[in-house]
């Protein structure tokens, strides 16, 4: 048999050109990494990343009843997991009309409300934005409402365009703040918003922007997606989104709204976690057909990857897999997993899936899994799977110890502190990040130095508004820093 050995020398040639440049990706001078600065979120029954921290350590199931639609069908599963409140929408606050904020898509409005938290977050005046070179990458794909707007146009009015189309979801984030750097919807199915998130570390290497707003959205508001996410087969029929297990037999539809600020270490006001490497790849051709997830390219991304950042694979702590509780889809991550990430390691590589726990936000599940990750580095404990209680038989590195589900509040190896995540989408787009923890310890556990008292000045719209941060003040105790947060604001 004839070896193609041009074609060999030319693909050869093609991968040293893209290790060079992820090396050069990873390298940073002092000052330069990039870091995750701000957070902020809403969940199923969950409206803060407070809440959702609580339900995730007391293994609150997060799926519910659906009470989204009236609408009856037996192939419908009867629960999803929803977000509180998405019809409230403070229209005044981003002077928008109240008609005009009436046939906003839900995505849009949630989307501007936690882009404004998480800047705050990360002690960022979101007035001092005005001009910057600062970037907004949103993840989303389905647009739920927009068949009660082109079905019923007596409801509809001059401003319905502008409210469902999703190009101005992040548009209207820029609009507001008066950004000037790129404005981005990201639609890559499941893997939207981590794909999101690799635009915008890529944006912030290349020096294209100071500042990233990355965003990842998922709203059901009718039957007839699920419906069809049903037909497919991928939906679990007891509601259960059961990842890794053997009795998995789909994920649970569920609703998302987290948005997280990038920046460069040197210009951040609190550091969450530094963002090591962002990779994507794409499955291709499919004999099974294009919904098919393919194990191959899979292992490709994550051969390529940690050769590109130059990561030893057993320096990894823990992996938050895609882990969707289905037939096909589970097997396929962990045996690629197994293949390249658990050579040379000493001990079982630690992984789970906040599906499990939430179920499948789609387009917003990959920073939905960054905000699991983050609780966990901050609070030193990750949080616990549910619905895993006998490993598939089709997955032999559980079976045979390389790889562990983590079911219990579980501390992770601090030396190197990094968690690596998946994000696959159902049309084959791939991603995997790589964190780490922030290395810096608190001075003196956060008590000041002197005996002064802080002074901390808060302004709201409501008295509500106020009491809610004189209340987190207060919960959080004394830290010098995190007051010195409140001042930056």
């Amino acid at each position: 048999m004839e070896v193609d050995t041009q074609s060999s020398d030319v693909v050869s040639e093609e991968r040293n050109r893209n290790l060079k440049l992820g090396r050069i990706l990873c390298s940073t001078s002092p000052g330069e990494d990039i870091v995750i600065s701000g957070l902020s979120g809403s969940y199923p029954m969950s409206n803060d990343v407070y809440e959702f921290q609580d339900k995730l350590f007391r293994k609150v199931n997060m799926i519910t009843p659906n009470r989204r639609w009236a609408f009856k069908h037996p192939e419908l599963p009867s629960a999803i997991g929803t977000m509180p409140q998405i019809n409230k929408y403070d229209a005044g606050f981003f002077g928008i009309h109240e008609r005009q904020g009436h046939s906003f898509d839900c995505s849009g409005r949630m989307l501007q409300e936690k882009a404004i938290e998480a800047l705050m977050d990360a002690g960022i005046n979101p007035t001092d934005l005005e001009g910057s070179r600062t970037g907004v990458f949103a993840g989303l794909c389905f647009g739920e409402n927009e068949k009660f707007w082109l079905c019923n146009p007596k409801e509809t009015d001059n401003y319905v365009f502008t409210g469902y189309e999703r190009s101005m979801v992040p548009h209207r984030v820029s609009q507001f703040l008066k950004l000037r750097g790129p404005s981005i919807t990201v639609d890559t199915a499941c893997s939207s918003s981590l794909y999101a998130f690799e635009n915008a570390f890529r944006a912030l290497k290349s020096g294209e922007i100071d500042t990233a707003i990355v965003g990842g959205v998922n709203v059901c508001t009718h039957p007839f997606l699920s419906l069809q996410f049903a037909r497919l087969g991928v939906l679990s029929k007891d509601c259960s989104c059961k990842s890794f297990d053997q009795a998995g037999n789909g994920y649970v539809r569920s609703e998302c709204a987290s948005v997280v600020v990038l920046q460069r270490a040197k210009d951040a006001n609190r550091v969450y976690a530094n963002v090591v490497y962002c990779k994507t790849n794409c499955d291709g051709y499919k004999e099974q057909g294009i919904t098919y997830p393919s194990g191959q390219a899979q292992a490709e991304l994550l051969k390529e990857f940690y050769e590109d950042c130059n990561v030893n694979t057993a320096d990894l702590s823990y992996l938050e897999a895609h882990g969707t509780g289905t037939p096909v889809g589970d097997p396929e991550e962990c045996n690629a997993v197994d293949e390249i990430l658990t050579k040379n390691r000493n001990k079982p590589l630690l992984i789970g899936s906040v599906k499990s726990n939430v179920g499948h936000a789609e387009p917003g599940s990959g920073v939905c899994s960054i905000t699991k990750c983050i609780i966990g580095m901050e609070t030193g404990l990750i949080p616990p799977n549910l619905h895993y209680f006998k490993p598939r038989p089709d997955i032999k590195a559980l079976s045979e110890g390389r790889l562990t589900v983590v079911t219990s509040k579980t501390p992770f190896d601090e030396k190197f502190g990094l968690f690596g995540i998946n994000n696959f989408g159902f049309g084959g787009g791939n991603c995997h990040i790589l964190l780490s923890t922030h290395k810096k310890k608190k001075i003196n556990n956060g008590l000041p130095v002197d005996n002064l008292p802080r002074l901390v000045c808060v302004s709201g719209r409501t008295s509500e508004a106020i009491l809610t941060l004189l209340d987190e003040l207060r919960d959080y105790g004394l830290d010098a820093e995190h007051v010195a947060l409140f001042h930056k604001l």
